[in-house]
């Protein structure tokens, strides 16, 4: 049976300062409480002072990160009107991702991961005032922008892997779940908030102006990231390059780790066989479109993202749970089920309430995979676990549009959705009658 191991926790307020011993057990322990505070989000992760501070800068860059998603497309159609271009230009920032993020995985494990998040992130800021001077300057060149959105692709592969390695050294093992609610639900708010708020303000201030916002927002997480204490490799690390054979020895670490990779498979089960976002456009123009396209096609899209912020908020069992490997097997049943539940649906707000239900589901699985990846790897193989996580999260939604728009053609959109959403429930358990390793993983 794979049992997670300690790991070193630093909790100091500043680089410069001592770093002192982990919690007391009493602090570390499970969360108590009745009634709702049972399952009330587990907030303990933000007593650690260094986590805070990035975890408070986060809520600042996720509305930004999403001000540049939606004016990128947004600008790129502005100059074409081509919903092609839209998309060649998504394809453009996926192979610097993965390169850059498999780099990247590597590079965190063999440098202070501090460090490499003060130069991506400054990066990724640089890049953001470019976008703004191009827009500002009326430069209108769609290649122009593909190499931006490269570059900013680029920057963020070599800072995910590091930012979320870093965190197994900020709080104790047994908060690594509340961690991972915390910051996924985050994120989650802001995949609301921020289209919401380019939709708002683009009439107002203009497009231009979307991007050096998200450039001062970065400007906050740039120095929160200052302020942490240092993340060098663990005493004992042997001093390496990062080059093609880290990156190997990288997935050579996953396959004699079967929990690991049966981790990354759960994912990728989930969202390829699973991600209906593809047909979207079209469940709202044919099957809801008596409810109105605009209505439909943005309850369609905001659905998952609250359903994962409400289950963020009730996240508080999720440190009392112990068997992390049937949690993961579970939520990927669940979001299973209810995307099948979704494509059979007729009603847009019963639809929109299975989407947020397949939400919530995928939130549980991706707080219980981070925390497999954080706990059951080694300090010194976090980075590159953490690359390949990140080359799975972003590219398996994009194989899932090109698999569930050509079926959704070939079937009508809903047989599709009910397909995949059937698959992913027979996959995951085969998967799990066939591997036992994940199943038994506990904490």
């Amino acid at each position: 049976m794979y049992r997670a191991t300690r790991t070193p926790v630093d909790t100091s307020e500043s680089s410069t300062e001592p770093q002192p011993q982990a919690p007391a057990a009493e602090e570390a322990g499970a969360p108590t409480g009745r009634g709702w505070r049972r399952w009330a989000m587990d907030t303990r992760p933000l007593r650690v002072p260094a986590y805070r501070r990035l975890w408070s800068s986060t809520i600042v860059t996720a509305v930004g990160s999403q001000l540049t998603a939606v004016a990128v497309p947004k600008q790129i159609y502005d100059i074409t009107h081509s919903s092609a271009w839209v998309g060649a230009a998504s394809l453009a920032g996926l192979l610097p991702l993965i390169v850059f993020a498999l780099w990247g995985g590597a590079v965190a494990d063999t440098m202070d991961r501090r460090k490499l998040l003060l130069i991506t992130n400054i990066g990724i800021a640089v890049t953001s005032l470019l976008f703004w001077l191009q827009a500002v300057g009326g430069l209108d060149s769609v290649w122009a922008l593909m190499v931006l959105l490269a570059m900013q692709q680029a920057f963020w592969g070599l800072n995910a892997p590091a930012r979320n390695a870093s965190i197994a050294r900020l709080v104790p093992e047994e908060q690594l779940p509340a961690a991972n609610a915390l910051g996924s639900t985050v994120m989650q708010t802001g995949q609301v908030v921020g289209p919401l708020l380019a939709g708002v303000l683009i009439p107002v201030i203009g497009l231009p102006e979307l991007y050096l916002i998200d450039a001062l927002a970065l400007c906050v997480t740039v120095w929160a990231v200052y302020r942490l204490p240092s993340l060098p490799p663990l005493a004992g690390t042997a001093v390496r390059r990062a080059g093609v054979r880290q990156i190997a020895e990288g997935f050579h670490y996953i396959s004699r780790h079967k929990v690991l990779l049966l981790s990354f498979l759960a994912d990728i089960i989930a969202m390829v066989f699973g991600m209906p976002r593809a047909l979207f456009p079209q469940l709202a123009a044919q099957t809801y479109e008596s409810y109105g396209e605009g209505l439909a096609l943005g309850l369609l899209f905001a659905a998952i993202p609250i359903g994962a912020v409400l289950g963020g908020l009730f996240s508080g069992t999720f440190s009392r749970a112990r068997r992390h490997g049937w949690m993961v097997i579970g939520a990927v049943v669940a979001w299973g089920l209810a995307i099948a539940g979704f494509g059979l649906s007729g009603n847009l707000w019963i639809a929109a309430g299975f989407l947020a239900v397949a939400g919530l589901a995928d939130m549980v699985s991706m707080v219980f995979r981070g925390a497999i990846l954080l706990s059951a790897a080694t300090d010194e193989m976090r980075g590159r676990m953490q690359g390949v996580f990140t080359v799975v999260v972003a590219g398996g939604p994009r194989l899932a549009d090109v698999l569930h728009g050509t079926a959704g053609s070939a079937f009508g959109p809903r047989a599709a959705v009910v397909g995949g959403g059937l698959l992913v429930v027979a996959a995951m358990l085969a998967l799990t009658a066939a591997v036992p390793a994940l199943r038994r993983y506990r904490i």
